[in-house]
């Protein structure tokens, strides 16, 4: 007796990018109001400008929704094709349902006899390239044909406003991606890993169920060790690192985007700097930079881009993925 499985694809590929951010903007000059900062300190040490918090009607889901739906109409993917959602959160107000099945829900995703696969997974700040690797993984497999993979936060409801080591970074929104297969491989291999030690320097949990990390510790990986996995995702991908041409890492801080595309040789390349405009948003920043970037003109079409996130947990995950083709 011998066990079937589905046809495989040969690869898959970024057909569409969304992103969505809360309507209120809040800049430097309102946090000097709420604890002792200032725009230069915040400037200096961070790079970032400005950055969106969500209201009271404001949600990981609603975020995640607008997203999605963006990427959607992006892609021209119909909403019954998406057989698979995943979503990268950390701050959904929801244990149950999960976030991908309200996302689901409100796009009316999948077909009439079976709804798509709907999974949450939690690895903080590198969760969207998690769930990109196993969107990429599932359809090369032939397990699914078409996915919506998000990223979502709203940090800003776990922020302890009163630490301004912490709330001057935070900050939400969403960005998605439809990804679908192709006739060769245009997503490579994802390149993840964690490093237990450094479980406790990011954290959202008891006694205050607010956000806290350890800035130097983080930092210091980041300047230290983040490198070497970046450029292990990129030979994964079967290229050189002078073949990429833009890098979306985690939007974390100026200060660490700066010296890793310096240390990865990529500082004459597109390097993704939403962080200045949209602060730090955990699992959405990698999606989210993309999007807004995509959208503005700012990424050129059928290029090799390193994706790379890390943090809470704490994890790390990146590979290489072809800009979407021009239509």
């Amino acid at each position: 007796m011998k066990l079937s499985f589905p046809a495989p694809n040969a690869g898959t590929e970024i057909l569409g990018l969304g992103h969505a951010q809360p309507e209120r903007v809040m800049d430097n000059h309102e946090l000097e109001g709420m604890m002792e900062t200032s725009d230069e300190w915040i400037r200096q040490r961070t790079g970032i400008v400005t950055r969106n918090i969500a209201g009271e009607d404001e949600s990981v889901a609603t975020l995640a929704i607008a997203a999605a739906r963006m990427a959607l109409e992006d892609s021209g993917v119909p909403a019954e094709k998406i057989d698979l959602v995943i979503i990268a959160t950390t701050t959904a107000a929801e244990r149950s349902p999960n976030t991908a099945g309200r996302v689901a829900q409100a796009l009316g995703l999948g077909d009439a006899e079976r709804g798509p696969g709907i999974i949450d997974i939690n690895t903080a700040c590198s969760g969207f390239e998690y769930a990109m690797g196993l969107a990429d993984q599932s359809i090369r497999s032939g397990t699914s044909n078409y996915a919506l993979v998000l990223g979502a936060e709203t940090l800003s409801k776990v922020t302890d406003w009163t630490d301004r080591s912490t709330a001057v970074l935070t900050a939400d929104g969403a960005g998605a991606m439809v990804i679908g297969p192709s006739d060769e491989p245009r997503i490579g291999p994802v390149v993840w890993g964690s490093k237990g030690e450094l479980a406790d320097a990011v954290l959202i949990g008891p006694p205050t169920n607010k956000f806290w990390q350890n800035g130097r510790e983080v930092l210091r990986w980041a300047l230290k060790d983040a490198e070497k996995h970046a450029r292990a995702a990129v030979a994964q991908a079967g290229l050189q690192m002078s073949d990429i041409e833009v890098l979306v890492t985690h939007q974390a801080n100026l200060r660490i985007i700066e010296p890793m595309a310096q240390a990865l040789g990529l500082t004459d390349k597109v390097v993704v700097t939403d962080v200045i405009d949209s602060g730090n948003t955990s699992a959405a920043s990698v999606p989210l930079g993309y999007s807004k970037w995509w959208h503005s003109g700012k990424i050129p079409s059928d290029v090799p881009a390193l994706l790379f996130g890390f943090g809470g947990g704490f994890t790390f995950a990146g590979m290489v993925a072809m800009t979407p083709r021009k239509k």
